[in-house]
């Protein structure tokens, strides 16, 4: 067994970390949000059931955040689009920073399936 995989499968948070990092920086720079969900893939398997929490929760992050996103640019030549586009940005940040709190406390994330805000 490899050095990542058993820092992975023990409980190390430092990439889970990365990954609320790579997302929030999504918001400047886009490319860094696929970064972090290929990441997130990637480490999910190996990790404790508690990390796995945080890695299916970011997945699930990306993958709504950009359903959000394309019905928000879909829409913005009607205008409610750029609300569209502001909610999703602030449920991003609301969700990275709620995940790391969970995360510093070592917590599991309680809801994965959660659309919103946990």
């Amino acid at each position: 067994m490899n050095e990542v995989s058993e820092r992975v499968r023990e409980g190390d948070t430092g990439y889970v970390r990365v990954i609320y990092i790579l997302y929030l920086v999504a918001i400047v720079a886009g490319v860094t949000g696929l970064i972090g969900v290929i990441m997130a893939y990637i480490y999910r398997s190996e990790a404790s059931d508690w990390l796995r929490s945080h890695y299916t929760w970011q997945i699930r992050t990306f993958w709504i955040g950009l359903l959000y996103s394309v019905i928000g640019s879909v829409t913005t030549p009607i205008l409610i689009g750029w609300l569209v586009l502001l909610f999703t940005v602030v449920w991003l940040i609301v969700r990275c920073v709620k995940g790391m709190q969970w995360l510093d406390r070592r917590e599991p994330v309680p809801d994965v399936g959660n659309w919103l805000f946990g």
